[in-house]
């Protein structure tokens, strides 16, 4: 079982005090104890919580018995992340106590492989179990996901022997989707009318002269130019 030395806060020691030489508040309550403003070495704490996170049971010593928590809460630095405060649930002996656990998915679907979509739905069930068996996280196997429709539920994640599942059976953990290919719809270019000259080809009249009419320098156009001189 992991565990964290704890010291009882002075009074009138400051949170940047306390802070500068190592150290972050903390406070541990329960439901047989009273909250419990406390210090423990920042980078001890920094070291477990990355092992424990929120669903594995800590020890904490130092301050009459020992006493088994889970971390309910921990702030960070907005800008560093460093661990600045932290909340310890101390656990009721002999009582199971309800959580929602990770799920940790493992293998590989063979649908995925087919081209098809393994759809995770839920990230975390909620169970009711012992203390000291207590997981950190319920593997969930996608290995045996063949075809499309197939899928994984509540009530077939295996659970430690003291533990109830909470979360509906039939809460659809992870199931398979059949990949569709979006098809993209090519603009449509109007026919020119049948028969009609295209622009650029031989015999097209250029833009914006009308049907019929002469050409510029045309044997007709010189012939009226030359009536015109003698008048």
């Amino acid at each position: 079982m992991l565990a964290l030395e704890i010291k009882a806060r002075e009074p009138n020691e400051s949170v940047d005090a306390l802070r500068k030489r190592g150290a972050i508040p903390a406070v541990f309550y329960g439901p047989k104890e009273g909250a419990t403003a406390i210090s423990i070495d920042a980078l001890k704490f920094g070291s477990v919580w990355k092992e424990a996170g929120e669903t594995t049971v800590i020890q904490l010593k130092g301050i009459g018995d020992a006493k088994e928590t889970l971390i309910h809460d921990v702030q960070f630095h907005p800008v560093t992340s460093v661990p600045l405060h932290a909340d310890f649930y101390v656990l009721e002996k002999g009582k199971k106590i309800r959580i929602k656990v990770p799920l940790k998915f493992i293998g590989v679907a063979p649908a995925e492989k087919a081209g098809n979509i393994v759809s995770k739905v839920l990230h975390e069930i909620e169970i009711e179990v012992a203390p000291a068996e207590l997981p950190h996280d319920l593997p969930v196997d996608i290995g045996g996901l063949a075809n499309v429709g197939e899928h994984i539920t509540a009530a077939d994640i295996k659970l430690p022997p003291s533990a109830a599942l909470i979360t509906a059976a039939g809460d659809i953990v992870v199931t398979i989707i059949e990949f569709k290919e979006e098809k993209i719809e090519e603009p449509v270019v109007a026919a020119a009318a049948e028969g009609a000259p295209v622009a650029g080809e031989a015999g097209a009249a250029p833009a914006g002269a009308e049907a019929g009419a002469p050409k510029a320098g045309a044997p007709e156009a010189k012939k009226e130019e030359k009536k015109e001189a003698k008048k």
